[in-house]
């Protein structure tokens, strides 16, 4: 470093003699902080919040200067499970073996008489994930050929016997260095290190691009847990797990059952009004409206989604939209009474005028329900979620089972009116 980048980071505390003694600048410090902690927070909502093998309705959080409040609901969530997500480092490493052998004492007899290992060289084990107890010792390049800094995706696959493997990919210029090193290295091992832990170590039978996977002795949740970390990335510092409670469901319940009860009394406010404006034609919006709760239930309940407050704050948003949908059909079917068409040829041509100017507001509706999903986090996936599969049984509802109701009564009968 130049004097003037120095002079940033050390302040000197005091002078003896021919010694000077440097301290680090506190907003140096306070900087370094920061950053750290705006990415063990991203991470973590990475982890947390993945849609492939996460733990929906999440919260991460910060808390103070160095602390992350994590918020897990659900008691079918396995702990152990949440917490090795939280506490594993992630570090991923890619080294060439320079040795290897099924003892750490082995190895280092084996180098005794030439006074040690050299000082670029490092010994890492591979270990029994349940006993802990050490299957193979490696002599490894102290410095990484590649790490995962370079991975853009890790997915879960099986090999030809059915074992779970994870598979990755670089990004172009990782895809470049693990070629080179592959290229330069066939009939060597190549030890998969994470967290200074060897996960497998095959031999290089060919150059690799910019995929590969990971062989290891591991099972199918440890294999998709393992491709949760590597897609999130790997943490700037280890994290420790400092404080661990378990909130009783009482506050929740009372909470969830306040908003269900508020939802009902929407739904009876709004089908007394529906009733009283359009009579009949009310009556075929209430029952498509309930019909739309029912799908929205099933759909819900198919994909295992959790209900929360802002799961039920989105149904509340979806009972207005889908009421909305029938108030424009049923306002352009009076148009169409008004320049005295029959009732069969208003309820055509209402349903037909109104199709793009329903699908237009809720294809918008959904668009920024993906974005909220998309960029969200924890309570605001939830909400997103309700709200997407919301706009689709709304539409469902509106367009095809009131008209559904139409067709029935009046149907094809010749009616002089229409109770709308």
């Amino acid at each position: 470093r130049d004097a003037a980048s120095e002079s940033q980071v050390l302040n000197e505390s005091s002078r003896s003699g021919n010694s000077i003694r440097f301290e680090l600048a506190n907003d140096w410090v306070q900087e370094i902080r920061e950053r750290t902690m705006s990415q063990v927070l991203e991470v973590l909502r990475r982890r947390i919040g993945d849609p492939v093998r996460g733990i929906p309705d999440s919260v991460v959080t910060r808390q103070g200067s160095d602390r992350v409040l994590v918020q897990i609901p659900g008691g079918q969530i396995d702990r152990s499970r949440a917490r090795q997500l939280l506490k594993v480092t992630g570090f991923l490493e890619f080294k060439i073996v320079r040795d290897a052998d099924q003892t750490i004492e082995l190895l280092e007899a084996r180098y005794a008489e030439k006074g040690g290992f050299a000082e670029d060289r490092v010994v890492v084990t591979e270990r029994d994930r349940e006993t802990d107890r050490v299957l193979s010792a490696y002599l490894l390049d102290r410095e990484a050929a590649i790490t995962g800094d370079y991975l853009t995706d890790a997915r879960v696959n099986f090999d030809r016997q059915q074992r779970p493997v994870v598979e990755f990919q670089f990004n172009t210029q990782g895809g470049e260095i693990f070629g080179e090193l592959s290229a330069a290295n066939v009939g060597e091992r190549l030890a998969i290190v994470l967290d200074d832990r060897v996960y497998s170590a095959p031999v290089i039978r060919s150059r690799i691009g910019s995929r590969g996977q990971i062989e290891g002795r591991f099972s199918a949740q440890e294999a998709a847990d393992l491709a949760v970390v590597l897609r999130s990335g790997s943490l700037p510092i280890p994290v420790e797990i400092e404080e661990e409670r378990t909130v009783g469901p009482a506050l929740g319940a009372d909470s969830i059952s306040a908003g269900l009860r508020a939802s009902i009394l929407g739904f009876v406010f709004i089908v007394a009004f529906v009733l009283g404006y359009y009579r009949l034609s009310g009556g075929y919006a209430s029952l498509a409206l309930f019909a739309n709760l029912l799908l929205l239930g099933g759909v819900m309940s198919l994909f295992g989604a959790t209900l929360t407050l802002p799961g039920i704050a989105g149904i509340v948003l979806t009972v207005g939209m889908a009421v909305d949908a029938n108030v424009i059909v049923f306002e352009r079917i009076r148009e169409e009474l008004r320049a005295q068409k029959t009732p069969r040829g208003a309820i055509a041509t209402g349903f037909n005028k109104a199709f793009w100017t329903i699908m237009d507001a809720n294809i918008t509706t959904l668009i920024t329900a993906l974005v909220l999903f998309e960029y969200g986090t924890g309570p605001i996936k939830g909400f997103a979620v309700t709200l997407s599969i919301g706009v689709v049984t709304s539409v469902f509802s509106a367009l095809v089972l009131t008209r559904l109701l139409f067709a029935i009564h009046p149907g094809s009968r010749p009616v002089e009116s229409l109770s709308i």
